[in-house]
């Protein structure tokens, strides 16, 4: 009997033990700053309260335009993916330009015998690539000869002396390109360099 109540008189004291260490630990108590903060500055004291007060706006106004900062970059950062998202495909474009030029020199010498069935199955082929690149966004630059020359939209290649006013565009040497309302690539031309002198 003796040996049973040491027993439980052991385990009793091992268990008031743990709720003693339990009790003790502040582990789980979360941290008070305002509490330690308010011991740490004597607010009847001017001017601790006026440190203190600035202090608060500092750290206030860093946090404000942190927050800014952040805002920005974070605004930034959607900006240059949509950006990349939307010319992604642009060097793909550059390289398919060429393949389109010589396709469509490949028309002109078949519009000889436009009723052929090579004739007709590249105009069909010609279609799935415009309609490829419109899809991508691709629109053709509206040039003609007549036009002023624009350098933001034409490449000039020669110029050859003419009656027409000096930069008007004579001859489209290569179709141009926009990309999505950038330019892809400029239309060669050939421009009129001014009425020729004779001495």
């Amino acid at each position: 009997m003796r040996s049973m109540q040491d027993e439980k008189t052991q385990e009793e004291q091992q268990a008031e033990a743990e709720q003693e260490a339990q009790n003790s630990c502040s582990c789980d108590m979360p941290p008070q700053p305002e509490k330690e903060y308010a011991e740490a500055v004597d607010e009847s004291d001017p001017a601790e309260a006026t440190a203190a007060t600035d202090d608060l706006a500092k750290w206030r106004e860093l946090a404000l335009r942190t927050a800014a900062e952040y805002d920005n970059y974070r605004k930034r950062c959607v900006r240059e993916r949509d950006e990349f998202t939307r010319y992604a495909t642009r060097g793909l474009l550059e390289e398919l330009l060429p393949v389109m030029d010589n396709f469509e020199m490949g028309m002109q010498m078949a519009e000889k015998e436009k009723g052929s069935m090579i004739y007709i199955g590249m105009e069909m082929v010609k279609k799935q690539l415009q309609d490829f690149l419109n899809a991508q966004g691709v629109e053709p630059i509206d040039a003609k000869p007549g036009i002023p020359f624009d350098h933001n939209l034409h490449e000039a290649i020669q110029s050859e002396p003419s009656d027409q006013a000096e930069g008007t565009v004579l001859r489209i040497l290569r179709p141009g390109y926009m990309l999505r309302g950038k330019l892809l690539r400029p239309v060669n031309v050939v421009t009129a360099a001014g009425a020729s002198t004779q001495n």
